[in-house]
This record gives C-alpha cells, structure tokens and sequence, in this order.
C-alpha cells in the first residue's frame, strides 16, 4: 500500500529536509516560544518525532499536546498523523546522506556544505552563549581544588581537551572517560572542587550519573550542552548551551557538535587564563619549554 503524503517540502531540487527548516525559519517570527520549540524539534530531528506521539512530543519539548496540534497546523498539516506521515516520507528518502548531502554530490560541494555548517553551528553557539554564565563558570573553575571533566564518545575528546588545557596553566584537572572511575572520582569531591559534565544531547547517562554525584557531594558543577531542557541541568549549578546540531546515522558524533563544544571549552578556558594570569602564564612558558627539545628543527 502506497502512502500519500499531504505536502512536500520544496522544490524537487531542493532536499526535503532542508526545504522544512527553510519552512519553519520563515514561520518561527510569527510563533509563540513553545510553538517555536515544537517547530525547531521537528525540523531538527525529523526522523526522531516522526516515531514521537503527541503527548510524546508535548514532552520533548516541554510543551503541552495542545501546543503541538497548532504548531502542526501551521506548518500545514490537518491532524498530527498527517505530519507524522509525511515525516516517514522525508526521513525515508535512500539518497539522502546527512540533512542537504547526497549520494551524487561533487567533493566540492560537499567541502563546502560541511564548511558552511561548520560556520553556522560557531555563529550560532557564539550568539547564544550566556556570559553571565560563562564568567560564573570561569570564576568557579579558577579557584578550584581540583576539576573532573566528564565526557564519553566524541564529548570525550573535548574534555581531554578541555582538561589538558587546565593543566597547562597549572589546575588540577582530569577528564574521565571511563564511567566507573568517572563516579569513583566525583565522589571525593567536595565545596570548592568542580565538576564539568559534556554532553551534546544532555541525556547521556555515563556522563549524568557522575555529574550528579559531584553535585550531591556539594561540588560546583557544570553543564555544557546542546539542549537547553535536558536531564543533565538539574544537577548543574551552571550550564553552557552549544549550538543545536542535528546528527544524522552517518554523523551521529557530528563535527558541528563537537566544533561547537570546542568552542565553547575555549572560551572557558581563556576566560579562566584571564582570571588567573600571574600563575597561568609563567605555567604555560614552563610547560612550552619543557617540551621544546621534543620539537624537530625545521630544515635550514
């Protein structure tokens, strides 16, 4: 049996998905803030809602199932079923190789698409980062005993980035990749120590699970995240949104994320650097040099 789907998104040159973020970019002016977050949900993750209910979207969003069925009937659809099918239908498409790449697309073009996203998940990250929060943040990490951070996967690499900087300027950090030791960690911390969750989707267990031991442990802790309703905020004291990147099966450690989450470790760190000059730069020279003779001379 062949389903019809009510609308499609787009010219047929044009990819599907990105046609309905096209779509719901136009309509987000118009939108209240709930409808706007029911829209941008399912533009981000097509695949994700088209499996979601109402009330299972109503819950993803931290909307209501009435917030929805207006959200759906704005973007053009009569019933939330109608959506849902034509949601299957985008999602189902075999060319489709991440949200606007495809099977037959020049190297050119995909360099260029990957950079593009590259520049948008930076813009975006950079114009919605709270520097209130952000100089809390530092503030608590500069005068800590001692720092964990924790991340599992591709977060990982970003909180061994994150932690070998630290030590650098002379913190005491250390990024925890193994669950086990992450918790075996956050429970000798204490008032004065911090702790630094890294989580794109802020519903990673391995990474809340000791997150919340710190917390519990009365540690300062920290969050930094793509979703700014997540399970992860409940045991940060303060939080670091990073732009909302859609992954795809073949991206699910998306660069975007992760250049996202650099970006936001970056700050961090200089804005510590900055709140601890006297001992961070004389450690940085100590540290430069004391690798200096492992560095090969460059050819005359």
């Amino acid at each position: 049996m062949s389903i019809t789907v009510k609308e499609s998104f787009g010219a047929a040159s044009e990819p599907a998905s990105a046609a309905l973020t096209r779509k719901v970019r136009a309509l987000t002016p118009s939108l209240t803030r709930s409808m706007q977050r029911v829209a941008k949900a399912i533009a981000g993750d097509p695949t994700g809602c088209a499996a979601l209910t109402v009330a299972g979207l109503a819950g993803l969003t931290g909307t209501s199932k009435a917030t929805v069925v207006r959200t759906v009937r704005l973007l053009g659809y009569a019933s939330y079923q109608d959506l849902r099918l034509a949601l299957v239908a985008l999602t189902a498409h075999p060319a489709a190789i991440t949200a606007d790449i495809v099977v037959n697309d020049p190297i050119g073009d995909v360099v260029a698409k990957l950079a593009r996203d590259e520049q948008q998940a930076l813009a975006s990250t950079a114009a919605d980062l709270d520097t209130a929060e952000l100089g809390a943040a530092s503030a608590a990490v500069s005068a800590a005993r001692r720092i964990d951070v924790y991340g599992v996967g591709a977060s990982s690499l970003v909180g061994q980035d994150l932690a070998q900087k630290l030590m650098r300027i002379g913190l005491t950090a250390h990024a925890h990749t193994d669950p086990h030791l992450a918790v075996t960690s956050a429970v000798q911390l204490r008032s004065g120590d911090v702790a630094i969750a890294i989580t794109h989707s802020g519903a990673t267990g391995d990474v809340i699970e000791p997150l919340r031991t710190a917390f519990n442990q009365g540690a300062t802790t920290i969050a930094i995240t793509g979703r700014q309703i997540s399970p992860v905020l409940q045991y940060a004291d303060h939080f670091l949104t990073t732009a909302p990147i859609r992954e795809s099966k073949l991206r699910p450690a998306a660069m975007s994320s992760r250049t996202s989450q650099l970006l936001v470790v970056d700050c961090l760190f200089v804005s510590v650097a900055q709140r601890t000059n006297e001992a961070a730069a004389p450690a940085l020279n100590a540290s430069y040099e004391a690798l200096a003779h492992r560095r090969i001379p460059h050819p005359r």
